[in-house]
């Protein structure tokens, strides 16, 4: 098959869950013998030369970054509350140049499969429906508009308000776009039932973000036992929320029961706010690691704390691949069909939280069981070819 990737922003280099998806199921696809290519806009945010990109990513698929700028500013953020019934979110990313770019490829090539990464470029359907006769798929990352209500909810005053109107207007426009598509590919159980709620009657197939357990290999050769960590993208609101709910709430109270403990905190892009949070005793901030997965094996604990977002946290993921006994938040695992005390500890409130980072530094057989239940888990589940394998006789089933 010849598959097109849409994206809205460049999915390499892979470091965070959006890009993640995109390139685990892009080399999935190549390796199964399909003809990929990849059409991102280029944002001033992730912005990537394709000189940078690797010619043995490069191998996978063929790679069309196209420039949008998609700037975030208070001041057209109040401009567009105020004149526009259009969320803020989704306009960033119509752009006349990636239209142009889009029907390029489409007259110049024939392809069996449009897949569309996420909501923000499901604008663009009615230029592929115009230059192609390809199916149209919606891979859902995520329910959007669920990202900004939870958000809402946990913040004050104005912009609370103000993210309220915005996860309405994203509701409305995601609902704008049910059925428009062919197919329908949620990342997730839950978010399907939850399309299907709101409207959609096409075809689906839910793909997981999968991943490749032969680079994500276990092992305690370094391993700092006890500790306790954190590692994820630290421009993403809902992990900041999470982090300083952690440091502000449940820090004190493991730092009086494990002096000595440390709790390291690993991510790419902390705005300097943040960063300066990050002052209890024993807090050991790392900035962006060198090499995520040698970070998460060389430390014990890892804590998830997520009250907003939506879809599946790849982090999680990874963590459970590499054998790390996790806790977090009934939203933390979300999507992920984890069994609490058997495979990650789900904790609902900050007691629960507390006691759970304790009992797993205390009970070594506990720690260790979690932990090889998790590797156990995520190799039957998430392996990455055998999700792309799935996904792929999904589409030729759907195309002949």
């Amino acid at each position: 098959m010849k598959i097109l990737q849409v994206t809205n922003k460049v999915p390499y280099p892979a470091t965070d869950g959006g890009a993640i998806a995109c390139m685990n199921l892009t080399s999935g696809f190549a390796i199964l013998g399909n003809e990929v290519t990849v059409l991102s806009m280029n944002t001033r945010k992730h912005h990537t030369d394709l000189s940078e990109i690797p010619e043995s990513v490069k191998d996978w698929a063929s790679f069309h970054l196209v420039d949008v700028p998609a700037s975030v500013s208070a001041g057209a953020a109040l401009i567009n509350l105020l004149f526009s019934g259009k969320p803020y979110n989704a306009v960033r990313f119509i752009s006349k140049a990636f239209s142009e770019k889009l029907k390029e490829l489409l007259t110049n090539q024939k392809f069996d499969i449009v897949q569309l990464e996420g909501l923000y470029v499901c604008p663009y359907i009615p230029v592929i429906r115009k230059y192609s006769d390809a199916k149209v798929v919606y891979r859902a990352h995520n329910i959007e508009h669920e990202i900004w209500e939870r958000t809402a909810a946990i913040s004050n005053g104005f912009r609370r308000l103000y993210l309220n109107i915005l996860s309405q207007r994203i509701k409305i426009f995601e609902k704008k776009f049910i059925n428009e598509y062919d197919l329908l590919v949620p990342i997730t159980e839950r978010d399907r039932i939850i399309l299907d709620k709101i409207g959609n009657i096409r075809p689906t197939h839910v793909s997981p973000t999968g991943i490749d357990t032969k680079q994500l290999i276990p092992h305690a050769k370094n391993l700092e036992n006890p500790s306790v960590f954190h590692i994820g993208s630290l421009e993403w609101a809902p992990n900041q929320e999470g982090l300083l709910w952690f440091v502000e709430k449940c820090w004190p109270k493991i730092h009086a029961k494990f002096p000595e403990l440390k709790f390291y905190i690993a991510g790419r892009k902390a705005p300097d706010w943040l960063i300066r949070r990050f002052t209890a005793p024993n807090i050991v901030f790392m900035g962006e690691v060198p090499d995520a997965y040698q970070f998460i094996n060389s430390k014990a604990v890892m804590v998830v704390p997520l009250f907003s977002g939506s879809g599946m946290r790849i982090k999680i993921i990874e963590g459970m691949a590499l054998g790390k006994p996790i806790v977090t938040t009934p939203i933390g695992t979300e999507g992920i069909s984890t069994q609490s005390e058997k495979n990650i500890i789900i904790a609902d409130n900050e007691q629960e939280f507390v006691n759970g980072v304790e009992r797993l530094i205390n009970d070594t057989e506990l720690f260790h069981s979690i932990g090889s239940n998790a590797i156990e888990y995520i190799q039957e589940k998430f392996d990455n070819l055998a999700l792309a394998c799935a996904l792929t006789g999904f589409y030729k089933k759907n195309i002949e």
